[in-house]
């Protein structure tokens, strides 16, 4: 399964502005706080910007969503603070 991750805002200064996950075998994520806690898992950086203490946001497609929303492949997921600036 092929992810568009996106990252806004703090999230982008500490990770970039995205990247492409490919997820494969038995511990794919099936939701977007599954694919958040894959992220996080990744390197000390992701670790640190996707921490959910921080209250983060995500969207799935470009519509809001809660962690339980179930992923397929080529989807985009963004995640950004609860806050942005223009």
């Amino acid at each position: 399964m092929k992810i568009q991750v996106r990252y806004f805002a703090s999230v982008r200064e500490k990770l970039g502005a995205g990247e492409t996950v490919q997820l494969d075998g038995a511990q794919v994520p099936r939701n977007v706080g599954e694919l958040q806690d894959w992220l996080a898992r990744q390197s000390e950086a992701h670790g640190l910007a996707l921490d959910e203490a921080r209250g983060l946001r995500t969207a799935l497609n470009q519509t809001l969503c809660m962690p339980d929303e179930p992923l397929s492949d080529g989807d985009e997921v963004a995640f950004f603070p609860p806050v942005t600036g223009g």
